[in-house]
């Protein structure tokens, strides 16, 4: 009987140990399968703008397009239409992004890091709990309603402010975009840095302290620099966020290509532009479409090398701690 007994739990033993690797296998497959999933979409979103910006370059000269300051993509469909050439210089459109993402990092880097420092390092457990939801709120607000904030309030109230004041401003403008567009993006930097500055040891804070430093010393001289990498990492991932905003900037700036460095005119975007140009019904084998994947090639080489920018910067200068 014993014998018996002995050889039974050993068959259920080995029964639950085969469900068990067989359970692990699938598992390891199923993730196996996400990672390939996720690998080729990537790859096909990059391989089909290759494609159809190098369309794009057979009807239009890359020089032509890295260094024209000209943007006027209305081409026509039949040869005997108006105007059948277009312009198709990206300056414009590239330093109207700059602008704007200019002013949005101005807007959210002090407040950003200020709300971080205040509730990494000031505030109660309880001011905590309730002031990082609140603020991660905005986070979670669509950019359309972003949009109709800056469209109908903050761009009437700069236009109404600067005509007190003598100055032309414009009905769309560079300002109001990048404010409103700062505010977005203040959540980011502020979770980020928030997380970072968490993440220096207390016994970095204990030993400044001990040496007679105050608390504010401590932050400026002690915490800060060493969370600096970090911090850095998440304002370039910041500004790839700016850059890539479209309804912001298509509600507040506008559609002008105008290659200008003042924020009380009218600019318009590469995001911006792609959205116009790929809204309603095209021919996509004309330039004017086609351009609309050279701009979105661009965009992502811009924003990938922002990206591997703020990683390198991290593994490169972060600090190793015991």
């Amino acid at each position: 009987m014993a014998t018996k007994s002995t050889t039974a739990q050993s068959t259920l033993n080995i029964t639950a140990g085969n469900r068990s690797k067989l359970a692990e296998t699938t598992v390891k497959f199923a993730m196996i399968l996400c990672a390939v999933v996720a690998i080729a979409v990537t790859i096909g979103i990059v391989l089909s703008l290759i494609f159809e910006a190098l369309e794009f370059f057979k009807k239009i000269p890359l020089t032509e397009f890295l260094f024209s300051i000209e943007w006027s993509p209305q081409t026509a469909i039949r040869s005997d239409q108006v105007a059948a050439e277009g312009k198709f210089g990206v300056i414009p459109l590239f330093t109207g992004t700059l602008l704007i993402s200019a002013i949005a990092m101005c807007v959210a880097t002090p407040l950003g890091l200020a709300s971080a420092v205040f509730l990494a390092e000031y505030a109660s457990k309880r001011t905590r709990d309730w002031v990082k939801p609140m603020l991660e709120i905005l986070a979670g607000i669509p950019t359309v309603v972003y949009g109709f904030f800056a469209a109908l309030t903050v761009a009437p109230f700069i236009r109404m402010t600067g005509g007190s004041m003598g100055l032309e401003v414009s009905s769309e403008s560079a300002l109001a975009a990048g404010l409103v567009m700062g505010i977005m993006i203040v959540p980011l930097i502020s979770s980020l840095s928030d997380d970072v500055i968490n993440a220096v040891p207390q016994a970095m804070r204990d030993a400044s302290l001990g040496l007679g430093a105050t608390h504010s010393e401590t932050i400026k001289q002690v915490i800060l620099p060493a969370a600096l990498p970090g911090i850095a990492g998440s304002l370039l991932l910041a500004a790839s966020r700016a850059i890539g905003e479209t309804m912001i900037v298509v509600m507040a700036a506008g559609l002008a290509a105008n290659l200008t460095a003042n924020p009380l005119e009218a600019v318009t975007t590469i995001t911006a532009q792609i959205v116009a140009l790929l809204t309603g019904d095209q021919e996509f084998d004309s330039a004017k479409t086609l351009s609309a994947f050279a701009l979105g090639l661009l965009l992502f080489i811009v924003t990938l090398a922002l990206n591997y920018i703020s990683l390198r910067i991290v593994k490169k200068y972060r600090e190793q701690y015991d």
